[in-house]
């Protein structure tokens, strides 16, 4: 377990960055785009909006990528953010100066054990999981909570279909993501992109939207993203003979537009394994709405303080479980979730067993 220490900014600070960016005046030179690419302190910013005076330039359109350094005193920037740059017609580079506003935007803790952006203004989180490696239902409750407190739709992909007749444990936890998705509104797809079975299914869902893929490495999810674009071009990798778990292969934040010419009809931000969310900074009350079963049984424990384990004295929830209402293992995900937010530690990673 890693401590997860988060920096605040002082009021001051908060305050200097607002005025920045109110100073900021568009003179009728900014062009407007979204960054569909992020290289660290540079970015691929691919424009949406020509400035109202317009330079003479043959190559200065709608739908060109321009590789863009950030102004000081931004908030971190991220693939899905639409901004406002300035533009160098002789060095061909541009200077983000104007962050727009974000709808949504989901973070994760980064090596240094601080917290990062990974995607903004994201309409849909697809939760990529296969019967090989061993899905991680743990992760796969993580995913779902994060959607519900971000306000994106999730959307469970159970990928590698061609696999579950040698893995037949697997049906049961689609069986219960299925229900849990009939009761709260989100869907459970089965595909292969091996087979090609129900690819277009997937395609219809997240068409028009703006989605990010999410899930254990070798699930497939670069795979399925070459499938659904093929212009993507991601690349894919097998699964460990020795630990039976996949290895990371994106290693850049992309933006992949199922229009290039119009990035309004949406697009899949492809992003880095992520094998870890930071709850870090979440209350257990934040928590539990992400567990819509579970948060209608609150009130219902026999003690106020009720820490919901399984030998719990009067536990609502392990009542609703011993009834078959509920599945216990979600109560331990959402104790576990809990007592990792309270002790401010980082998320466990997905067992390789």
């Amino acid at each position: 377990m890693t401590l997860i220490r988060r920096r605040k900014l002082t009021k001051r600070q908060t305050r200097q960055i607002e005025q920045n960016q109110e100073q900021i005046q568009d003179d009728g030179t900014l062009a407007t785009g979204v960054i569909v690419s992020h290289f660290g302190k540079q970015l691929d910013v691919q424009i949406t909006a020509l400035p109202s005076v317009l330079p003479n330039d043959d190559e200065l359109v709608v739908g060109a990528i321009w590789r863009c350094h950030a102004r000081t005193n931004l908030p971190m920037l991220t693939t899905g953010d639409t901004v406002k740059f300035s533009l160098d017609l002789t060095a061909r580079l541009g200077r983000i100066e104007f962050l727009g506003e974000r709808h949504t935007l989901i973070t994760r803790p980064d090596r240094y054990n601080k917290v990062k952006p990974v995607a903004a203004n994201v309409d849909m989180l697809v939760i990529v999981f296969a019967p090989l490696p061993k899905p991680a239902v743990n992760l796969i409750d993580r995913y779902l909570l994060i959607a519900r407190l971000n306000g994106v739709q999730p959307l469970l992909v159970l990928n590698k279909s061609d696999l579950l007749d040698q893995h037949p444990d697997v049906s049961q936890i689609i069986q219960e993501y299925q229900e849990l998705g009939n009761s709260y509104g989100f869907d459970v797809i089965i595909t292969s992109s091996t087979n090609q079975d129900n690819l277009s299914t997937l395609a219809t869902h997240i068409d028009g939207k703006l989605s990010i893929f999410a899930g254990q490495s070798g699930v497939g999810k670069s795979s399925l993203i070459n499938t659904i674009l093929p212009t993507a071009n991601q690349s894919t990798n097998v699964i460990s003979a020795g630990s039976q778990l996949g290895q990371h292969t994106t290693t850049t934040s992309r933006l992949l537009p199922y229009d290039p010419s119009d990035l309004g009809k949406g697009g899949i931000i492809d992003t880095p394994g992520i094998r870890e969310y930071g709850i870090w900074h979440l209350s257990a009350d934040d928590i539990l709405a992400g567990f819509d079963e579970l948060s209608a049984l609150i009130g219902e424990c026999q003690f106020r303080d009720c820490n919901h384990a399984q030998n719990a004295k009067g536990c609502a929830m392990w009542a609703a479980a011993n009834a078959g209402k509920v599945l216990p293992r979600r109560i331990e995900s959402l104790t576990s979730l809990i007592e990792e937010a309270k002790n401010g530690t980082s998320a466990a990673k997905p067992s390789a067993k």
